[in-house]
């Protein structure tokens, strides 16, 4: 569709160019922008453009536009909003969405975007009314309906506008009542609520009284007589009469009306198919409430135009007055729209230009208009985040039959394709130990176990009470989060349960359980030593792929091959990797190109594989509905930018963001329901509500109120205070509208411990986590071998106090040099504390980030030994800890330092395979102990020339002299 300068109204010029509302009042049948600080405020003369420009996580700006039309606006200024909006539409480049708005009937997206409500004031500009001025305070009444946006809409002050059904909102000089008709919901009173502390806050400057009045509870409550005292006393209220608001449009099959030459034609069709709509044409599809105003692609401004006038004819009777009229692009309609029709493709074939966005900007950029944002916003680009605490507990169970059985630390990040695992991970919250407990379904598990798996791990939810979030998770399509709790992560063909083993018993299947003496290849992946993993494929030539970096190894004979699109930060992982698959070998350097002949044949030979990196299903942007399950039917219904107030306690709702859904349950929700909450998230997927052709794997999280993990929450601007208050809905919404904001709700610090089968599943106080380190906010996981790991661990702390998938994070000094260990111990608390938060406050230079200092633990008979941890003594954990275990950087008495004040040790005591090992080091690291001279004897360089090396390249050195 060409669009040209006089289709172009010069209010629109650099409008859409950046997210945000943008509102325009028709003025002489022309557009004229309002200021910021009248959002808002509709006078009920007038009409009204309105433009929601959102930008998405891909950059693009998509935009929402409403014609909003005054209940006593005239027909002449109705019809300009609708030809505007038309205009203003191709000036966007002709792929908004419309929707006519009328006043009392507007779409919960408009709502949405005035929260709490829009209280329309009498008058109007281009109508030519009066703008009401009032002279004294007078006393108005609503009605209030809606549970999650509040349509608003004013009544006459008189006993009669009551009735049981609705709530009622009275507006006098001194206070603010609020009726609750006894068959309204709690959650449609809290809603009222808001709008409560909106006519507070605007009319009363937040300094009036509020009351809520039951209906039907009378007692002897003052403010319930001096509400019915405004009407004269109390008196029964009669049964509320069907009004004009109550009667709906019948809803019928959709019928498809084709426009010829302004007129609309029906459309004879046996089906609703795609295939009926012309891409030169407009058509409108009437479905009662809702009337669809479909565009071609080629079809000119003038007869779109034409389009819209047909659908405002066509609703124009007394009985359409409900009837919404929503106008979409060919390319760009609606799942709404879409899901009128019998069928609808994936993909449609739709040349999508940028002709009318492209010239549009060329128009403006000549009047020195910035367009940038006009055809697309910068694109936001940040890494992923795992917002979860890393350095938490993590126990791992693996699925035979009805049992679990608890894996030892060493083999817990180590899982097999035909198994289920469980998981619960403990970390620490803002002000509580928090938990996750989840289920990883190997992709050959077999079914049978798969329903186990989910089943013990809802078990271990209930046990704890519902305090745990929980999820389910499929292979392949892992969250960063669980790559994060895992950290080094290797999955490998084949299974060890009895039911993966009965079942190629049964199927006569080839075991193909990985063994350490036979040929396997391993694609290596992630983005660093907090999140990679070995995944074990076939080994044959088209399993590798140029992006990515492998292991292939037959019994002792080990091979890394390296892709060539891949980077050094991921050649590291090779290295590390290769250390916990096949440690204390030497591989044989494989670039891609240049194999030897050894390394196909244990392929089987060369063969074609691929470049392109695997595509992991991306997040897109967050959608939040409230669910409805009843009779295992599901019904959802969207709510457009949502915030936490949003969330009912009464109710379920579902945060969709594509890669991963979440399932909230409020406190409220009845025990069956909670129960059904992960039904309700694999219904949702099996429906695919918003047509996106969603995986059935997709992880699901089930979230409880109170307890929502940071991975949730940074959807939204969260206060804690708010899910941890008592009370239904209503309750708590009007806590907060007497009090003037939100209270302070004092939460436990730490939850009680529960116990599975017998076995403590107790988790340790913060202070008794890897060395005090687990809350600072700069802390750091570091990565070494197994042996030298576990042998550190043992001299730290109790193996199952923490994630035993890596060694304790490096610490630094508690003290400064001045205070020695004995004046440490003799010090008040408070000091030693004191200390402690001083220390995790100044970050660590340049150099104590590359090279760790030497730990040393003070374990002397004479110190100590910390008493079992009971109710009694949790407070003084960390005082404990820190006398018992005192971290000091001081030199022990022999011990030498190099010239950089680093302690050092001989190269024999160092080396892997030493027969008396340090074990107070940093494992990783375990060259920068030894001295200058000796560094370079083995390495042949110094270890300023070392250390500008790429790190593969170290690890490489490292590996030959035994110190990786």
């Amino acid at each position: 569709m060409a669009v040209s300068m006089r289709d172009l109204d010069s209010a629109f010029q650099g409008a859409g160019q950046k997210a945000g509302l943008e509102i325009w009042r028709i003025e002489n049948f022309n557009p004229v922008p309002i200021p910021k600080s009248s959002y808002g405020k509709f006078f009920t003369g007038d009409s009204y453009v309105i433009l929601k420009t959102t930008a998405s996580k891909s950059g693009a700006l998509r935009h929402d536009i409403h014609y909003w039309l005054g209940k006593d606006t005239s027909q002449d200024e109705a019809g300009a909003a609708a030809v505007k909006t038309v205009e203003l539409d191709a000036a966007l480049g002709g792929r908004a969405v419309q929707y006519r708005e009328v006043q009392g009937h507007e779409t919960e997206k408009f709502l949405s975007y005035f929260k709490p409500c829009i209280i329309p004031q009498e008058g109007g500009v281009a109508s030519g009314f009066k703008h009401v001025e009032d002279e004294e305070y007078k006393i108005r009444m609503f009605v209030c309906k809606g549970k999650h946006v509040v349509h608003v809409k004013e009544v006459p002050f008189a006993r009669s506008s009551l009735n049981h059904d609705d709530i009622f909102i009275l507006d006098t000089k001194s206070k603010i009542f609020q009726f609750n008709g006894s068959n309204s919901s709690i959650q449609e009173r809290a809603k009222a609520l808001e709008v409560v502390q909106y006519i507070k806050d605007t009319h009363h400057d937040g300094k009036c009284e509020v009351a809520a009045i039951e209906d039907g509870k009378l007692m002897a409550d003052p403010e319930t007589g001096e509400f019915w005292g405004f009407f004269g006393g109390f008196a029964p209220l009669p049964r509320k009469p069907a009004s004009d608001d109550d009667q709906h449009v019948d809803t019928y099959p959709p019928k498809l009306l084709s426009i010829e030459k302004g007129v609309a034609e029906p459309v004879k069709n046996e089906s609703l198919t795609r295939e009926l709509l012309d891409t030169n044409r407009c058509y409108i599809l009437d479905c009662g409430l809702e009337v669809f105003v479909w565009m071609g692609r080629n079809t000119s401004l003038d007869e779109r135009k034409s389009a819209s006038g047909a659908a405002d004819e066509l609703v124009s009777g007394s009985d359409r007055q409900k009837s919404q009229i929503i106008r979409v692009i060919e390319g760009f309609e609606t799942v709404m729209f879409k899901s009128k029709f019998d069928s609808w493709p994936e993909t449609t074939e739709v040349t999508v230009s940028e002709d009318g966005r492209g010239k549009v900007a060329a128009l403006l950029k000549r009047q020195g208009v910035n367009v940038r944002g006009l055809l697309k916003a910068d694109p936001v680009k940040e890494e992923p985040q795992p917002y979860i605490d890393c350095t938490g507990n993590l126990q791992v169970w693996r699925v035979n039959g009805q049992e679990k059985i608890l894996l030892p630390a060493s083999d817990q990040s180590k899982l097999y394709c035909g198994d289920c695992y469980i998981f619960q991970y403990t970390y620490p919250g803002d002000d509580k130990e928090e938990y996750l407990i989840g289920t990883w379904i190997g992709k050959t598990s077999v079914e049978e176990e798969r329903a186990s798996a989910i089943s013990l791990a809802s078990k271990m939810v209930e046990i704890l009470k519902f305090l745990p979030s929980q999820t389910r998770i499929y292979e392949g399509n892992e969250p960063l989060q669980f790559y994060t709790i895992f950290q080094s992560l290797i999955v490998f063909k084949g299974g060890l349960s009895n039911g993966y083993k009965n079942y190629i018993a049964e199927k006569e299947i080839p075991d193909d359980t990985y063994s350490e003496d036979g040929v396997a290849l391993f694609r290596i992946q992630g983005s660093g030593p907090d999140n990679m993993q070995a995944i074990q494929v076939e080994p044959v030539a088209s399993s590798l792929n140029s992006s990515y970096c492998y292991i292939l190894h037959n019994g002792s004979t080990v091979f890394t091959w390296i892709g060539n699109l891949t980077t050094s930060d991921v050649q590291e992982l090779v290295e590390r990797m290769l250390d916990l698959i096949k440690p204390n070998l030497q591989s044989k350097p494989q670039k891609e190109g240049s194999e030897s002949e050894q390394f196909w044949d244990l392929l089987g030979g060369k063969s074609e594989y691929p470049s392109q990196k695997i595509v992991r299903c991306a997040e897109s942007d967050p959608h939040l509905f409230s669910c409805n399950f009843s009779k295992g039917n599901l019904k959802v219904s969207e709510i457009f930018n949502f915030s936490q107030d949003d969330l009912m306690t009464e109710d379920i709702f579902i945060l969709y963001c594509h890669s991963e859904i979440f399932v909230w349950v409020g406190q409220q929700v009845d025990p069956k329901s909670r129960m059904q909450a992960l039904t309700i998230g694999e219904k949702f997927l099996e429906h695919d509500f918003l047509l996106e052709k969603v995986s059935l794997d997709t992880p699901i999280y089930i979230v409880m109120e109170g307890s929502e993990p940071p991975f949730f929450t940074r959807f939204f601007t969260w206060e804690s205070a708010k899910s941890a208050m008592l009370g239904n809905s209503f309750q708590r919404k009007l806590t907060i509208v007497k009090n003037g904001g939100t209270p302070t709700v004092d939460k436990p610090k730490r939850r009680t411990p529960a116990s599975y089968g017998g076995r403590s599943s107790s988790v340790p106080d913060k202070s008794q986590r890897s060395r005090s380190m687990s809350f600072s906010p700069d802390r750091v996981r570091v990565r070494g071998r197994s042996p030298a790991f576990n042998a550190l661990a043992a001299t730290f702390e109790n193996p199952n106090a923490r994630n035993l998938s890596t060694p304790p994070p490096m610490g630094r000094k508690l003290y400064p040099k001045s205070v020695t260990p004995d004046s440490a111990k003799s010090a008040p608390k408070s000091a030693a504390i004191a200390a402690l938060s001083s220390s995790f406050e100044q970050p660590p230079s340049a150099r104590d980030s590359l090279i760790p200092r030497s730990i040393k633990v003070n374990q002397s008979p004479e110190a100590p030994k910390p008493k079992p941890e009971t109710n009694n003594n949790k407070e003084n954990s960390m005082t404990t800890r820190i006398e018992s275990q005192t971290i000091t950087e001081d030199v022990k008495e022999g011990e030498v330092e190099d010239e950089e004040g680093l302690s050092i040790y001989p190269y024999e005591r160092l080396k892997i395979s030493s027969t008396n090992p340090v074990t107070d080091i940093d494992v990783t690291k375990r060259e920068t102990y030894l001295s200058s001279a000796e560094f370079k004897e083995k390495f042949g360089m110094t270890k300023d020339t070392f250390y500008k090396l790429p790190k593969w390249k170290q690890n490489k050195f490292k590996m030959a002299v035994q110190l990786f």
